[in-house]
């Protein structure tokens, strides 16, 4: 299936909606089965090793709290930068993740580091505003020094069918973006089905998604391996249908953030295999794919040091965000 431009959706509600109910149906039975399948493959000790080390380096460290301060984020700055500070071997996470007020915060405590700076955008969570204000969200965010914006689609204006809204709402914080990343959360446990996923994430990605995203962290369910399978074939469908690259073209190709609900290692690893077999290696980068996370760095960490010592630690060997 070819995907219609960008230019031609905008100005043509009817398109738009022709080609998401083109879009085939999702076997839910088949979605949940596959995904259980992928769930039971083990990985030996040296393949484990790396699996931690690539998922901490795909972790988004996030605060997302009406509590947070400055001080809170500055402490989660350090921890992105260096993970496990008695271990300089472990990599930084990819992004911090807050809200727009502390993003200033955020860039003047990771100085210059690789870590990106990521901001929830676009009345998050609920994305019940006007455009106006989601669109200034987005710029203080962006003008605060955000690389990142995690916005929210209008899941009211999905459900009931006004696709075109939507479409239109990520073309324009596309356009505020500016060199930011857009990250578009789709909230599926708002979604109902597999197939409305199936829609959201490819109505996301014709807007201009530079990554497609499960969800707020703030409702349940949230990341789920049904709902990623299907957000891993929407991008790797995607990529197939504008004829994209694989291999050498990475910044051609868009991205999945699976947040919420996701705390164990064990979890974490299973995702990495499920992106392996449904999407393909070229995705096993930061680059390509994100876990949304607070507590899930923790375990990592908890479990890379069990591999290196072959003892568990107490949970006082990582920090408390």
């Amino acid at each position: 299936m070819s995907a219609p431009a960008t230019s031609e959706l905008a100005r043509d509600d009817a398109t738009l909606r022709r080609f998401l109910h083109g879009l085939p149906g999702v076997d839910q039975v088949g979605a949940e089965a596959r995904a259980a399948s992928l769930a039971t493959r083990s990985i030996k000790t040296t393949s484990k090793a790396w699996a931690i080390d690539t998922a901490i380096g795909m972790v988004d460290l996030t605060t997302l709290e009406g509590s947070d301060t400055p001080g809170k984020v500055r402490s989660l700055c350090a921890k992105a930068v260096r993970p496990d500070p008695s271990d300089p071997s472990v990599p930084p996470v990819a992004a911090v993740c807050v809200y727009p007020d502390l993003v200033a915060t955020a860039v003047d405590a990771l100085n210059g580091a690789s870590v990106q700076v990521a901001s929830v955008a676009t009345a998050f969570p609920s994305g019940r505003a006007s455009l106006p204000t989601k669109l200034r969200d987005v710029r203080d965010a962006v003008a605060a020094g955000a690389t990142e914006i995690d916005m929210v689609i209008d899941r009211g204006a999905f459900l009931a069918g006004r696709w075109l809204q939507v479409f239109e709402e990520i073309v324009a914080t596309k356009a505020e973006c500016g060199d930011a990343h857009l990250k578009v959360i789709l909230e599926t446990g708002e979604l109902a089905t597999l197939d409305n996923v199936r829609r959201a994430s490819w109505l996301a990605l014709l807007a201009g998604a530079d990554f497609i995203k499960t969800s707020t962290g703030k409702i349940s369910p949230a990341a789920t391996p049904p709902v990623a399978l299907v957000m891993l074939e929407a991008v790797r469908d995607f990529a197939s249908a504008n004829g994209d690259i694989v291999g050498g073209r990475i910044g051609d190709l868009r991205g999945v953030k699976l947040a919420g609900g996701i705390r164990a290692a064990k979890e974490a690893v299973r995702y990495l295999v499920m992106v392996n077999e449904v999407a393909g290696e070229e995705w096993l980068t930061p680059k390509l794919f994100r876990f949304g996370a607070s507590s899930l760095l923790n375990d990592l960490l908890l479990q890379r040091h069990k591999l290196a010592t072959g003892a568990y630690d107490g949970p006082d060997y990582v920090t408390v965000d």
